[in-house]
């Protein structure tokens, strides 16, 4: 069974860089290990896809090699995509932040893709695990759970390690590193931190309680919700800073972000002089953790009864709030892979290998990770569709 591509992987991804590939009159086989295609696509966005974001730029993406995401962001845009997403009649919204997700379910993007893969004649395998890959420039054999398989084309559309239940393995790794392709060091993104020792004495029973923060560490700020949870600090923008913090470095939380404290108080001093620190912060925070922070950190008293600059270093502590978090939850609850192919070695315009010809790289699978908010998938959609119309 010979094709002119053969895509290993049946993700966002590798459904795209298929039906691009098959409208152009390629014949186009995916295999895909999974007992169905799309799985990461049916269960983001809370069943609802956050399918792309309005506001994408290369500054949104994470790499060793920050320029390599441009070509193929600036060539298939979220427009681009969203043109594709009306013409098959599925409803969406805008959530926040340019951030877009199907009014019903992600289901219908998964439809839409396998319908445009069948507009191409694409040719898909589920349940067909790869045993073995060999060959090279022009000619790729395949040894699959469903037979061999030949191509003049390789796509490895595989994914990286994120959510291992899902069926995530280091196969497409394995795969660049066999073809003499360097891989960076992989690590979880998107993902929870936690709390050991006292300091997850201090928080732990706030499991539950949320807030919005603006988090930061290595020079990077995200504004966003942060949840507490039994092991540690959740929420959007501890998602957001886990991509850049690493094990030992501090994070601060600016837990009023959007208040001047040190002016809030001062004028709740001259106002409300009887009041006690921990009742004003309630007003302001979650009161559960009003009284944790005035319990342990704190002095809780009259307003009169501070100093100006009493005061002054409370507000300062409110707006970089320390926590020293050890670790993170890993990839069983992180959202992507930090790390993968080097990027280095495969063209940015093609997703070639400019090692091997014929082979290819685009998702997840390769050093390229997107913050929060659909700018993943809309960098599976571009390296897709980039691959796609060069195979």
């Amino acid at each position: 069974m010979h094709y002119d591509v053969l895509i290993i992987g049946g993700g966002a991804a590798g459904l795209m860089c298929a039906a691009v590939a098959g409208q152009r009159g390629r014949r186009v086989r995916v295999v895909e290990h999974a007992s169905r295609v799309g799985k990461k696509i049916l269960m983001s966005g809370g069943g609802r896809c956050n399918f792309t974001n309005l506001g994408t730029t290369p500054d949104n993406f994470l790499s060793q090699n920050p320029h390599f995401c441009k070509s193929a962001l600036a060539r298939f845009t979220p427009w681009d995509f969203l043109a594709l997403v009306e013409r098959h009649g599925i409803r969406y919204h805008e959530k926040e932040l340019g951030q877009l997700f199907c009014d019903e379910s992600s289901r219908q993007i998964v439809n839409m893709l396998l319908d445009e893969c069948a507009a191409g004649g694409v040719q898909i395998s589920v349940g067909c695990a790869v045993q073995q890959v060999q060959g090279g420039e022009g000619r790729y054999t395949v040894h699959t759970a469903h037979g061999v398989l030949t191509a003049a084309s390789l796509v490895v559309a595989t994914g990286g390690l994120s959510i291992p239940r899902m069926g995530a393995t280091g196969f497409g790794y394995a795969l660049a590193r066999q073809f003499g392709h360097g891989v960076l060091p992989t690590r979880a993104g998107l993902v929870p931190l936690t709390l050991s020792g006292t300091h997850l004495d201090h928080y732990a029973d706030l499991a539950g309680v949320s807030l919005p923060v603006e988090s930061r560490c290595d020079g990077q700020r995200f504004r966003g919700g942060l949840l507490f949870t039994h092991r540690g600090l959740s929420g959007p923008s501890i998602l957001q800073i886990s991509s850049y913090w690493q094990p030992g470095e501090p994070l601060t939380l600016n837990l009023l972000p959007d208040l001047d404290a040190g002016a809030w108080l001062a004028d709740q001093q001259r106002h409300r002089p009887g009041a006690e620190l921990k009742t004003l912060l309630a007003e302001l925070l979650p009161k559960r953790l009003a009284q944790r922070l005035c319990e342990r950190w704190l002095e809780n008293r009259p307003l009169r009864q501070y100093r100006a600059d009493e005061l002054r270093d409370i507000a300062a502590r409110l707006a970089s709030w320390p926590v020293t978090p050890s670790g993170t939850e890993g990839y069983r609850t992180a959202e992507v892979t930090l790390g993968g192919v080097d990027t280095r070695e495969l063209s940015s315009t093609t997703m070639e290998s400019r090692r091997v010809p014929g082979l290819y790289f685009i998702g997840e699978v390769v050093d390229v990770t997107g913050h929060l908010g659909g700018y993943n998938f809309q960098w599976a959609w571009a390296s897709g569709v980039a691959a796609g119309r060069a195979v």
